[in-house]
């Protein structure tokens, strides 16, 4: 069951909202699919994102996917313990596996984004 605290994408990422901030990562579903992860990418601090900019990638023993920001701002936090160990992707991907912090540019975009229920429907109707 995804966090009911978070919002999410069809991208299969995840953000958590703490004041200015979001909190970003992937979903479970989304690193079930990938399988173990191997290698992660991130941005430095600083970097300016768009919603849906690409911002790294993940790399599994199945394939290699990009990561697209849900939310516009700048990053001001990576995580660098995850570059280290990226197979907590796998074993905690809301927690530990957290990949970068944005300082919101328009909190209100957040609004567009899919609650748990809808994200729940969605990854349903995918898997069909």
């Amino acid at each position: 069951m995804d966090p009911s605290d978070l919002k999410y994408t069809k991208d299969h990422e995840w953000v958590r909202v703490e004041g200015d901030k979001g909190t970003v990562g992937i979903t479970d579903y989304a690193q079930k699919q990938l399988g173990d992860v191997v290698y992660v990418e991130l941005p430095e601090k600083g970097r300016k994102l768009s919603e849906h900019d690409s911002f790294g990638t993940v790399e599994s023993v199945k394939a290699v996917s990009e990561l697209f920001s849900p939310v516009t701002g700048e990053v001001v936090e990576t995580n660098t313990a995850l570059v280290a160990s990226p197979e907590a992707i796998n074993a905690d991907p809301y927690g530990k596996a957290w990949m970068i912090k944005v300082r919101l540019s328009d909190p209100k975009a957040l609004a567009a984004l899919m609650d748990a229920a809808a994200y729940g429907k969605f990854v349903a109707s995918e898997a069909k």
